[in-house]
This record gives C-alpha cells, sequence and structure tokens, in this order.
C-alpha cells in the first residue's frame, strides 16, 4: 500500500508522523535572499538539485531567478529534463558505456554540461557526440583542495581544454571548482582569506586560457556553506548553492551561513516514556541523519536528541515533566540533504496548515 496523504488545510500538528515538512513563507524568505544576494553581485545561480530532489522546490527557485539546476548525478538531470527543464550542469564524470548512450538520449532533450578531469572522459563524450545534432557543453572541474574529483590548476587544463576544442560535437563551456574542504573554518576572516586563496586556482587557469586563445565563459563554484564568501570574490561567474533555500544546523551553525531561516523540519510523534530523563519518539536514522551533526528539538529548551537507531530518536529530557506519550515534536534537521533523501514527499505548511504536497521525484536517483 502507498501512504495515504492527508488532506489539504489539515493542521499540521495532526499530520501522520514522521513526516518532512517545509514552511512555504519560510521558503520564499530564503529563495528570495539567495536570488537578491546574487543578482547585487552579478552572480549567476545554479542551485543544487541533490538537496531538492524535487521539481516543484526546483520550479520556484527557478521563477525567483535562478538560470539553471546543477545535477549531482545523471539520474537527476533526467527527472528535470523529464519536467520540461533544460539547463543542467552535471558534476559527476560520467564513465561507462551505459551512462554515455543515457547521455546522448538526455542531449535529445535538454542541454546539459558535463564535467571532465582526464583525456578518456573527452574521448568517450566524443564518440557520443557524433551521434548527435547537438554540440555537448563540457567543463574542467578544477581541484581546489577538496582532493576528491578534479586536475590541479594549470596547465593540464589547457591541455584538456585544447583537446575539448578539437574534438567534433563538444564545446568547452568554462571551469568549474568547489571549495568544499573550507565550509567549517570557524574564522570568518580567515575563511574568506582561504577560500580567496584556494579559487586563485580558478583565475589562474583562465588566465592560461585566454593566453592561449580560449575563451572561459563559465566559472561554477560555490555551495551554501561558502557562498556568501565566494559570490563576493569576483571569481565565481554562477554559484551553485541549493540547500540554503531549506536550511539547516550544518550550515547556520557549523558554517556560519547568516541571514537564513530554518524552513525544513521533521515532525515526529513521542512514542515512549521509560523514564523521566528519556522519551522516545517514531523518527530515527530512515527518517533524519545525525552524521554531520544531530538534530535539534524546535522551540523545546527542555529536549534534546541524544542519539537515534534505525527507527527511534532518543531525547534527553532536562527539565520535568517533559512531553506525553502522543506529542508532537518538531525536529531541525542537522543537514538538510541527507535528510530529504529519505522521504518521498515534502508536506508544505502555511500559518500552521497543510497547502501543498510536493512528491520528491528525484529520490533514489543515485545513477
Amino acid at each position: 500500500m502507498t501512504r495515504r496523504l492527508p488532506a489539504i488545510g489539515t493542521p499540521l500538528d495532526e499530520l501522520d508522523t514522521p513526516c518532512l515538512v517545509i514552511d512555504r513563507d519560510a521558503l520564499d524568505r530564503n529563495i528570495g535572499r539567495i536570488a537578491d544576494f546574487l543578482r547585487e553581485r552579478g552572480v549567476r545561480w545554479r542551485p543544487h538539485f541533490k538537496s531538492y530532489k524535487s521539481v516543484e522546490l526546483v520550479r520556484r527557485v527557478l521563477a525567483a531567478g535562478a538560470m539553471g539546476v546543477t545535477c549531482a548525478k545523471l539520474g537527476e538531470a533526467e527527472v528535470l529534463a523529464d519536467h520540461g527543464i533544460r539547463d543542467l550542469l552535471i558534476v559527476s564524470p560520467l564513465a561507462g558505456r551505459a551512462k554515455i548512450e543515457r547521455l546522448v538520449e538526455l542531449r535529445r532533450r535538454a542541454d546539459p554540461i558535463v564535467v571532465v578531469d582526464h583525456v578518456d572522459h573527452i574521448v568517450a563524450l566524443g564518440n557520443a557526440a557524433t551521434r548527435g545534432d547537438e554540440p555537448i557543453r563540457v567543463v574542467i572541474e578544477i581541484d581546489l583542495g577538496l582532493q576528491r574529483c578534479g586536475v590541479p590548476p594549470g596547465m593540464m587544463a589547457v591541455e584538456l581544454a585544447r583537446r575539448i576544442g578539437q574534438t567534433p560535437g563538444l564545446q568547452f563551456e568554462g571551469l568549474m571548482g568547489w571549495e568544499g574542504h573550507l565550509l567549517t573554518v570557524a574564522d570568518p576572516e580567515e575563511k574568506k582569506r582561504r577560500i580567496a586563496e584556494a579559487l586563485l586556482g580558478l583565475t589562474h587557469t583562465k588566465e592560461l586560457l585566454t593566453k592561449d586563445g580560449i575563451a572561459c565563459p563559465t566559472i561554477s563554484a560555490g555551495g551554501t556553506g561558502s557562498f556568501q564568501v565566494t559570490a563576493d570574490l569576483g571569481v565565481a561567474t554562477e554559484i551553485e548553492a541549493g540547500g540554503g533555500v531549506l536550511m539547516d544546523l550544518f550550515y547556520r551553525d557549523k558554517c556560519g551561513v547568516q541571514g537564513l531561516e530554518i524552513a525544513l523540519t521533521v515532525l515526529a510523534t513521542v512514542i515512549s516514556r521509560p523514564c523521566p530523563e528519556r522519551a522516545v519518539i517514531d523518527a530515527g536514522r530512515k527518517t533524519l541523519s545525525p552524521d554531520l551533526q544531530l538534530p535539534a528539538v524546535a522551540g523545546r529548551d527542555d529536549l534534546a536528541v541524544q542519539w537515534l537507531s534505525a527507527e527511534h530518536g532518543v531525547l534527553r529530557v532536562a527539565q520535568p515533566p517533559g512531553p506525553s506519550i502522543g506529542d508532537v515534536v518538531r525536529l531541525i534537521p542537522g543537514y538538510g540533504d541527507w535528510t530529504t533523501m529519505l522521504h518521498d514527499h515534502y508536506f508544505v505548511g502555511q500559518e500552521g496548515r497543510l497547502v501543498e504536497i510536493w512528491p520528491l521525484q528525484a529520490r533514489g536517483r543515485l545513477d
């Protein structure tokens, strides 16, 4: 059986739990603040879909001025293309015949940008591009210090760009970098300095490309945990921050992101009071992730999340009497990206009532 969905207009505190709730007013304020922040700096916005998984949420940020979408995986891009969204940056390199064949099909109905960091990617993409009428746009990932994917700044990227330019069916679009290893630098001035130093790798590489006669129209960088710094540095032409429209404790408390509201929460029900110091709720690791940061109980100074098992959450009751069995509590996710992916629907609330239900169409699209 599929889950029976509640009627629009249902009071939020009467929803069956656990469930993932968006405050629509807070969401819209966050979207507007990010869009305005980037617009004032002349930087385009390409928010990351990996935190949303919902086409309805993407349409909301596009309506506010986002120019395209960043996708972690090809499968996410396919979902968006199915719903008519075309300008898609896929930030995981594509490898293997199945992925390349799917990319060829995707190019017939969307305008994706793919990332490379090795000549083998270019060869495979070139072979695929000959089967399509439109060129495939390509960016080169530069490793800014995260030590994941990407080539070092400098001539290696120039050589790859030359190869892209010599390959029929491919179009060099620019560079991409991710300063993700610097999100949690505690001191704001040190964080700004270190991000600026990291982004020099993109600036230096673009200068080398220009000297080689290669245009570099796009430099894509910046996630939610760093966009307020990165957008001010005058390097990136587009910012990939996505999760900030939902906001969470990791971004607020560990990354120092300011001016955005918590719009995403999880409703859970107290199912056990085995002793005065402990309450147990019906939301565990299969509902929200504790890994980057433990969730918190909103509006309850007397309650703290102690630990999560698969289906249960254990709360410490700091001040008696604490909650009763059947009470509903509201949890703020520690990290939204690892929470949204666990759910089938967003229950969108406004003024205490359910106003919309948005499916997470890309849930499970890890391919």
